[in-house]
């Protein structure tokens, strides 16, 4: 209780807040950070594009547009929309598998 008291009152004191903000731990705490964000930030884009371009995300939407009542032509559908995410699946992994196979090169 009394530690608290203490960092609190020590943390709403402008001077110390700047010189801790001056010191090189806490600059380089927030390189880190900002180059964290930055680099899920880039990922994050980086997946949305992949996912926009993926051939289930169009099929999918392609085949819910027209959505039938007929049981054996909705077995067809989802079967192609399966065999469409496992091809894509397998060429992630490919994908991913060269990836590391060129960074340790």
């Amino acid at each position: 209780m009394v530690l608290k008291r203490l960092l609190f009152s020590l943390l709403n004191h402008a001077q110390v807040i700047e010189k801790l903000s001056e010191s090189r731990p806490i600059r380089r705490a927030a390189q880190i950070t900002a180059f964290a964000i930055i680099k899920a930030r880039i990922a994050g884009k980086d997946a949305t594009t992949r996912l926009l371009k993926s051939d289930t995300v169009r099929q999918i939407r392609q085949e819910t547009s027209g959505v039938s009542k007929d049981i054996g032509e909705m077995g067809r559908k989802a079967e192609r929309v399966r065999q469409t995410f496992v091809k894509e699946v397998k060429e992630g992994v490919r994908d991913a598998s060269r990836q590391i196979k060129n960074k340790d090169k």
